[in-house]
This record gives C-alpha cells, structure tokens and sequence, in this order.
C-alpha cells in the first residue's frame, strides 16, 4: 500500500499543490505581457490574502465562548440571566 492511501490527506494537499502550482505555470506562460500577468498575480494574492484574513477572522469569532459562566446571575426563578 503507498502512503498516498494510508493518509488521504497527503494525497489531497498533493492535489492541490500540483493545481496551485499549475495554475501558476500557465499564468507565467501565457502569451500576455509582462506587466499584466504580474498584474494578475498580485490581484490573485491580494484576493487570496483577503479571504484568508476573512477565513481567520470568522474561525476566531466561533472558537470565542459566547458567554462566560462567571456572567450569569440567577434571577430567583427558572431563569439564569
């Protein structure tokens, strides 16, 4: 059995290199210009940069406790507030 079946997250981060790394090889040799393919590429990596911040951003905000124990009051009745 290869390592590629033993752990299908190698062979998915594999996958998704060779794409990245594809797609970087065709943006390079694409017959456009120097300065719009570099145009290019750094609108890619700014678009890129922002959804990652995003991403972190909305991961951070649901890993945070909602409420904390020590701010609940009991009310007297069948409510904590």
């Amino acid at each position: 059995m290869s390592r590629a079946t033993e752990n299908p997250t190698t062979a998915i981060l594999a996958f998704a290199s060779g794409a990245l790394l594809g797609a970087v090889a065709a943006l390079l040799l694409a017959p456009a210009p120097g300065n719009e393919t570099r145009r290019k590429l750094v609108d890619m990596q700014e678009g890129a940069t922002g959804r990652l911040k995003q991403y972190a951003k909305e991961a951070r905000f649901k890993m945070t406790p909602r409420v904390k124990g020590e701010d609940l009051q009991y009310d007297g009745g069948d409510a904590w507030i």
